[in-house]
This record gives C-alpha cells, sequence and structure tokens, in this order.
C-alpha cells in the first residue's frame, strides 16, 4: 500500500506487530477487489482487532472517495447546466425537469427501504420462497389467522361456535381458475419484520439503507461477545453505528415466554403471542368460557411490544451507548421495559456494522426474515475452518417418528371434522398430506413387526434379520419407492404456507386436547401439546421442502432405531450434500466475502466444495506466522509413555486398560513438571469417561490429584462457566497442591471457544488423533459425495457392495468405503480430525509473552510411524507448530527433559 500501512489504520489501539499489519493490508486489498478471499491468522494474533480496524476503515474510505466523486459530479453538473440546452427554454422549465428527477430517485429509495420487509406471499413461490416459513430457528412472518374481512367465505353451520375460527377458508388452485389462493386477502397481508405491532408498522420507512455495510458473523455467541468486546477497543465504537443480532432465546425477556425452555417453543410463543395482539378482541367474543381463561394471556399481546415509544427509546439508547452485545442489549431491555429482540432488529437498515450468528447470515431464510441486503455490501465470516459443513447442515431437515405420529393423528381427526364443510381444494390437499405422512409413517413403522418388503425395496437389499439399520437413498429412489413422485410438492408447499392449515390443525388439536383434559396444563396454563403439534408440522414441511431440492443434492437417511433413553428412536433425515448453490447466493450478492480464521488450510477442499467456479489461481488467500517466538512454544509429538509402552490411540487399541494406564502415569509425571494450568483433549466424551473411570477405580487418579486439581468439562454448555472460574481458582492454589488439570473433549465448548492464556494453558495434551466416527451414516454420504467433486465417472467406478449401503454402528463397512476413496474423500476425512486438533491445541498462546508446551500423544504423530494408512498428521498442522515440532523422541526422559528446560526457561524469562 503505497501510503503507508499505520496510516490506513489510525484506528488501531496499539503499535501493531508487523504481521498484524500485514494481515490489514490483505484485508484492505481483498476489499479493494471484491470477491472471495481467505485470510489465514493464528489464534492469539490479534486477528479479531485486526479484521475490525482494516475493514471498517475500507468502509469510510470508501463512502469518503465516493463523496468526493458525487462532489466532482455535481460542480461539473452545474458548470454545465448554463451550455445544455435552448437558450430560450425556459428556467421553470429547467427546474421542472430537475425536480421530477430528484422525485424519481425520491421513490426509488423509497422503495428500497420497502425492500426490508421479507418476500410477499401473493408472488408464485419457487422451493426457496417457502423457507422463510419453515425455518426452525428465525420462522418470522408467519401468516396471521383469519380474521374480519375473510374473502367470500360462507357462513356455515359448523355445529360448536367454538370450532369456526379453526375453519379454512376456501382454496382455489391453479388448476380452479386461480393461482394458489391469489385472491385471498391474506395474501395481501403485512409480511414485515413490524408486524408483531400496529404501531410499529412504517417504521422502518423513517430509515435509510446504509451503503458499504459490514456483516460480520461467527459461531458462538461467546465468540460474538469477544467481538464486540475488541470493537470498543477503537474509536469506531463510538464513531460507528453497530447492532449485534442473536436468536429470541438469547434475547428474550418475557419471563412467561423464556420459562418454556426450547427455542422452538419461544419462537412459536412469542409469533403467537404478536399474531394474537391485533386479533385478541374478536377472538375473545367466539370463545367459551373455558376457552376464554385459556387465552386470555395469549390474547392480550406480548407486553415487551405494547408501547412503540418505549421501542424508540431503545433504539435511542443503543446509538448513544454504542457498541453493545447481546448481553448488553438484555439488560438494557429489561431496564426499559420493552423487546431487545425487536429493537436490535429494527436497527439493522441504519447499521455501519452488524454483528450475527452463522444461521442468520447463512440460511437464506434467515436472511430473508431478518431483511438483510447483502447487494454491495462486505461479508465476514469468522472460525470459517468448518464452514463447508455448517452451511450444509443448516439446510438438513428431520423428522421423527413421534412427530410424524402426532402430525398425522391431528391432520386426520381435523379431516374427520370438517370433511364435510371444506372445500375441494382444501379436502384434495389436505388428503395429500395424509397419504405423504402415511407413507412414511409405513418407512419406519413396518420395521416394527420386522416386515419391510412393500416398503423401500431399493433401501432394504441384503439387510438380513439386521433390524436397526440406518440406510440412505437418494430423492428420487425415495419418491418412487413410496410411489408418491407424482405428487406436486412444490403446489403444496405453497397451500401450506397460504392456507395456514398449519395453525389451523394445531389449534383444533390443542383445544380438543384441553377440553377432553386429556394432556397436562403448564404452570401458564397452556396445554403443552400445542408447541409440538405446531413444531411437528413445520418439520414435516421443511422435510417436504427437503424433497424439492435436484436428486444429487442431497440424501434421504432412514433410520428404524428403536428409541432408547439416550435416544429419539426411527427418523427420516434428508441430509444435504453440497453447499456450493448455497453460498453462490452470498457471494453474487454481496461486494466482498471474507473467510477468516486461525486454520483455514489446506483450501483447496473448501474451494471445491464452496466456490468450484472460482480458479485457484484467482483466489486471494494469505496466511501469517505466530507473533510469539520461538522459544516460547514446544511442540512435542510423544510416542512413548513412561513405563516404554508405545501410545496408540486408534480405533481398535484405544480402550486396552494398558493405554489407559499408560496414559495416567503420563499424566502423573506431567503434574510434576508442568507449573499451573494443563489441558487435557479427549476424542469424545465417552471416552473421557471411560478413562476417567478407569483412574479411578486404579487409584491411578489419587496419585494424579494429590498434586494436582481435576476438573471435567460437562455435556451442559450452562455449566461450562462455573467449571472454568472453579479450574481458573485452583491454578493460583499454592504448593504442594499447586495448579490444576482440565479433562476436555474435542469439538465441545472448550475445544471451540474458550481462550487459555498463560497459567491456565501451559500444557496442552492432545490423546491421539480424533477421527469421527467411520460408522456414521451422514459423516459416509459426504465423504462419497466429495470424492466424486469434480470427477463424474466416481459414482460409477466406486462401486459399493451391498452391505456398505447399510451401517447400523457398523465400523468396518465405514472403513472400507474410507480405503476405496482415492484422494477427495480420504483428505476431507484426514481434514475432520486435524481441523479439530489445531483448533484444541489452539487455545494456548493467546498473546506475544504468553508460552506453553503442546503435547501431541500418538505414535502416529511421530515423524519415523510406519503404521500410517493415510497421510502424516503432521504435515497438517499449522506451519508456526510445525516449524518448531520435535516429531522424534526415543523415550519419556527425553520428554521430561525438553519439558523441565522449557518452563525453567521461559520462568527465568518472564523474571528478567
Amino acid at each position: 500500500m503505497e501510503d503507508g500501512g499505520e496510516k490506513r489504520f489510525p484506528a488501531f489501539p496499539y503499535k501493531p506487530y508487523s504481521i498484524q499489519m500485514d494481515f490489514m493490508n490483505a484485508l484492505y486489498q481483498s476489499l479493494d477487489k471484491g470477491g472471495v478471499s481467505m485470510l489465514e491468522s493464528p489464534t492469539g494474533t490479534g486477528k479479531t482487532l485486526s479484521i475490525i480496524c482494516s475493514a471498517l476503515q475500507w468502509v469510510i474510505d470508501q463512502r469518503q472517495k465516493e463523496k468526493s466523486e458525487k462532489r466532482v459530479e455535481s460542480d461539473e453538473n452545474q458548470e454545465n447546466n448554463g451550455q445544455i440546452g435552448s437558450d430560450d427554454e425556459p428556467d421553470w422549465l429547467k427546474n421542472f425537469v430537475v425536480n421530477k428527477d430528484n422525485q424519481v430517485d425520491g421513490k426509488k429509495s423509497k422503495k428500497k427501504k420497502n425492500s426490508f420487509a421479507s418476500a410477499k406471499p401473493g408472488k408464485m413461490m419457487n422451493k426457496d420462497s417457502h423457507r422463510d416459513l419453515f425455518s426452525r430457528d428465525l420462522d418470522e412472518e408467519c401468516l396471521p389467522e383469519n380474521g374480519d374481512g375473510k374473502r367470500s367465505v360462507k357462513k356455515i353451520d359448523v355445529g360448536d361456535l367454538d370450532d369456526e375460527q379453526f375453519l379454512l377458508e376456501e382454496y382455489e388452485s391453479e388448476e380452479e381458475g386461480g393461482t394458489g389462493s391469489s385472491n385471498s386477502k391474506r395474501k395481501g397481508g403485512k409480511f414485515s419484520v413490524n408486524s408483531s405491532s400496529d404501531e410499529e408498522e412504517g417504521e422502518s420507512d423513517e430509515e435509510e439503507e446504509v451503503k458499504w455495510k459490514v456483516y460480520f458473523c461467527s459461531r458462538t455467541h461467546s465468540q460474538l461477545s469477544q467481538f464486540v468486546k475488541e470493537l470498543r477497543k477503537t474509536v469506531f465504537a463510538n464513531e460507528m453505528n453497530v447492532v449485534s443480532l442473536g436468536s429470541r432465546k438469547n434475547f428474550c425477556i418475557n419471563e412467561e415466554v423464556l420459562r418454556l425452555g426450547s427455542s422452538t417453543q419461544i419462537n412459536e410463543r412469542c409469533l403467537e403471542l404478536q399474531k394474537n395482539k391485533k386479533k385478541g378482541t374478536s377472538k375473545m367474543k367466539n370463545l367459551g368460557t373455558e376457552g376464554k381463561i385459556r387465552r386470555t394471556k395469549a390474547s392480550s399481546g406480548c407486553p415487551m411490544l405494547r408501547k412503540h415509544k418505549l421501542q424508540k427509546q431503545f433504539r435511542n439508547e443503543v446509538s448513544q451507548q454504542g457498541a453493545l452485545d447481546i448481553e448488553d442489549l438484555v439488560q438494557l431491555g429489561r431496564n426499559i421495559g420493552t423487546c431487545p429482540y425487536y429493537g436490535s432488529r429494527s436497527m439493522i437498515t441504519s447499521a455501519d456494522l452488524v454483528v450475527l450468528p452463522y444461521q442468520s447470515l447463512l440460511s437464506k431464510a434467515s436472511r430473508e426474515a431478518l431483511g438483510l441486503d447483502l447487494k454491495n455490501n462486505v461479508v465476514i465470516i469468522d472460525e470459517a475452518h468448518n464452514l463447508a459443513d455448517s452451511l450444509i447442515s443448516m439446510y438438513d431437515a428431520k423428522i421423527t417418528l413421534s412427530q410424524l405420529e402426532n402430525v398425522h393423528s391431528h391432520i386426520e381427526k381435523y379431516f374427520v371434522r370438517f370433511r364435510g364443510l371444506l372445500g375441494p381444494g382444501n379436502r384434495r390437499y389436505i388428503q395429500t398430506l395424509l397419504v405423504l405422512t402415511r407413507a412414511f409413517l409405513q418407512v419406519l413403522q413396518n420395521d416394527k413387526d420386522g416386515n419391510c418388503s412393500n416398503t423401500c425395496p431399493d433401501a432394504e437389499r441384503g439387510v438380513g434379520e439386521n433390524k436397526n439399520f440406518d440406510s440412505s437413498m437418494a430423492i428420487n429412489d425415495f419418491l418412487f419407492s413410496l410411489n408418491i413422485d407424482n405428487i406436486n410438492l412444490i403446489k403444496l408447499l405453497q397451500y401450506i404456507k397460504e392456507s395456514n392449515i398449519m395453525h389451523k390443525v394445531s389449534g383444533y388439536g390443542d383445544k380438543t386436547k384441553t377440553l377432553q383434559k386429556s394432556s397436562a396444563v403448564k404452570e401458564n396454563g397452556e396445554s403443552c401439546d400445542c408447541g409440538s403439534i405446531l413444531s411437528g408440522f413445520q418439520v414435516l414441511a421443511t422435510m417436504l421442502l427437503s424433497l424439492t431440492n435436484n436428486d444429487g443434492d442431497g440424501r434421504i437417511i432412514i433410520s428404524r432405531k428403536r428409541p432408547t433413553s439416550s435416544g429419539q428412536g426411527a427418523y427420516l433425515k434428508y441430509v444435504m450434500l453440497t453447499g456450493e448453490k448455497i453460498f453462490s447466493q452470498i457471494v453474487h450478492e454481496a461486494h466482498a466475502v471474507v473467510l477468516a480464521g486461525g486454520t483455514l488450510q489446506p483450501t483447496e477442499e473448501t474451494r471445491e466444495r464452496l466456490f468450484p467456479w472460482l480458479p485457484s489461481d484467482q483466489l486471494h488467500f494469505f496466511s501469517c506466522s505466530h507473533i510469539v517466538p520461538p522459544e516460547s512454544i514446544l511442540p512435542l509429538a510423544v510416542s512413548r509413555g513412561p513405563s516404554g509402552r508405545s501410545f496408540d490411540f486408534s480405533y481398535g487399541l484405544r480402550s486396552s486398560s494398558t493405554m489407559i494406564e499408560e496414559l495416567g502415569l503420563l499424566l502423573c509425571n506431567l503434574a510434576t513438571v508442568v507449573p499451573e494450568g494443563t489441558v487435557v483433549f479427549f476424542s469424545s466424551f465417552e471416552y473421557e469417561g471411560q478413562v476417567y473411570n478407569a483412574w479411578k477405580t486404579s487409584g491411578i487418579l489419587e496419585r494424579i490429584m494429590k498434586r494436582k486439581h481435576v476438573f471435567r468439562e460437562p455435556r451442559k454448555s450452562t455449566e461450562i462457566e462455573v467449571i472454568l472460574k472453579e479450574y481458573k481458582e485452583a491454578i493460583g492454589n499454592p504448593a504442594p497442591k499447586s495448579g490444576a488439570i482440565l479433562l476436555a473433549v474435542v469439538g465441545g465448548k472448550i475445544s471451540e471457544g474458550i481462550n487459555f492464556s498463560d497459567g491456565m494453558g501451559r500444557c496442552i495434551v492432545m490423546v491421539g488423533l480424533p477421527y469421527p466416527s467411520p460408522s456414521d451414516i451422514e459423516l459416509l454420504e459426504r465423504v462419497k459425495h466429495i470424492e466424486g467433486l469434480g470427477d463424474s465417472s466416481f459414482t460409477k467406478s466406486l462401486k459399493l457392495s451391498t452391505n456398505e449401503e447399510f451401517y447400523g454402528g457398523d465400523v468396518q463397512s465405514g472403513f472400507s468405503i474410507l480405503k476405496s476413496c482415492r484422494r477427495r474423500g480420504r483428505e476431507y476425512y484426514e481434514n475432520l480430525c486435524m481441523k479439530a486438533v489445531n483448533q484444541s491445541i489452539g487455545r494456548a498462546i493467546r498473546h506475544v509473552n504468553d508460552y506453553a508446551a503442546i503435547l501431541l500423544v500418538d505414535i502416529r504423530y511421530a515423524s519415523d510411524s510406519s503404521k500410517r494408512s493415510f497421510s502424516h498428521p503432521s504435515s497438517k498442522l499449522p506451519q508456526w507448530i510445525k516449524d518448531r515440532l520435535v516429531s522424534a523422541t526415543s523415550n519419556y526422559g527425553e520428554v521430561h527433559k525438553l519439558l523441565h528446560q522449557f518452563f525453567r526457561f521461559n520462568k527465568n524469562k518472564g523474571c528478567n
């Protein structure tokens, strides 16, 4: 950069290191260029602060540049005004033309602001436009129930007046002379994010969409909070409009709604409260006494959205206070007494920087529901090491046997009750729904009797007597096998969306159950089944939507497992396999898309899966080293334990008592040489539990605890803060029991988002190579798909035996598929493992003066390892670790000596 890097980034609060300057320059150039870029900077190098100072400086420079260009253009126009046109032209005519142009521009501007609302339901929908209704996390704009002014619906005597509210309006399909229900008043209804309050409508028109907006997204709540914390260190926190977004569950301050617990129920209740605010008065007249008691709270609307002036006060407070994270916004909402969820959403249009989770940006349904406009804006995706898998998992769909039974039963009861009152359009579509749910049920239920002969014959070849198996099928094969390939799913989904049948069926089902007193009633008087009926219908709709994808985009998983105490039993699941088309929508809309992270290599896999149209030589990739000096890190491949036994934690050997005992002896020795805190990573919670129990029985755990306190990562993420606090306190304890050991899990909360700087992570121990289980059918489907990328002949050349199409926890059949892969599939499997390793060991070394040892405990990490079926693990370590790795030690004594010297040197260095 010609004018000197430091001048470009005056907001950086400290004197930047050279690699930070390099990173900021690389990001700035990427934004200038536009398109896709990948920027890699090790954790602990100030990556977040570098992103903030570079990206927001670019935005300021870009706006200033446009402002200058407009000023020059305006001056030129003024100079030309006296020269263009006839001298005979009167001044009033010239002025009229100018004013006319201004009016047109104003109309365009206003129209653009209105695009903040979601797609209008009156348009003929393609399959993408259905997603906003069926999105499980952010289905914001559910259509309102029927109110006054219904479209030519005859007054019908339904016997029980209480049931009239559940009767569907007449519905005409295309064949019956209409496009869906295009004549329905509902189709012209308001569909904006402000529909929660009649006072709010039109508020978005007052805001002008900010140009060159930056969307920053990351995976976890804590990572987003950390971003805002870093942002506050800069002048941008007060100079730019910043808004943080999150889920209803994270934002909600209505205690009645929060009490429901699950995200799905909180979403449903929130939408129900908004919907009933407008309709509460008329509904009270039609409900009986018993119903009135039950619906009073719901019909009153959410108390946190009743006063629009409080929402305005919330926005003003946020603007004055500067950058706030979700916790700050929730507290502000509580103090004012207004909803922080909708308060923050209403600020998107005018924001310069939007901080949001993956789901909100990467899911098209969520983007539309929130009104996010990516056009000509900047998208920065942090922690992008597993972006492809995170992206496609958002488009998975799953429905369990119990959900199917529940939905089918309630649709059937609804149809029986109203069959004689429904028009032909409604009857036909409801019957179609019953046909589909019955077919899906047959797939999962027939196995109970061991009789699958008439259902999905293609999916059961060679199963034999094994009834608890998982199988996979292509979409078309699945539809043909169930004889439902002739059903127009696009039109059926349109019907579900426009007719409001989900709410009618669930509402009627809830009422009948309440009247029969057959279900438990919660503290707030709700039927506890209301949410389950509606959510079950929503996942059914999502499943049907998935079946409209291209045949090769994903696979159908059929699991006939019986329910257990830890599992949910049989289910159908659509697994999305390709993210190319999904990601291309983001790339083509945005000015620039930046993938950032500490461990992005190898980049070729990401390119092939997400943007294969971009040639390798056109992908802007940047990677820098670490800021710490070489003597501050000691990576060691530990192939032997204190007793001289080799460490081999491969699948077949890791559970042996000798292997577990040798690992325990290693930790006993480490407790004597490693100061302060040690974090030990295991491949899974199950294996960590197995090792812990074995140590407890053998007495090894007691030996370790004589020198160090021992803590374990909890399965519940809500308990992690408490454990980390106790771990940190134990590290500061005086001798003889000084320091602590934390047993953690790869892929858990601790490995992904917790930083162990200084004494909290003086030593990181990675136990084995955490390869994912080869018995996972979804993983194997991804492996097979990736192996075939760019190679149309692969599908034909990879001939899997019949038994390999079925996995019931059969590890060997999974291994045989992996071994049959030539390159891409095997590479993907290895990358999953090593990216998890790199994420875990990157928890240490958080600043320039930090130091830590990293022990890779397995013979397969050693340079002379002959036990290798895949590529060498050390080749996929980050460069800054690979360059310093001691990959060969003759015995444990050598390891112990190196550790002793390392910690003594760094302790003395700190004293000087």
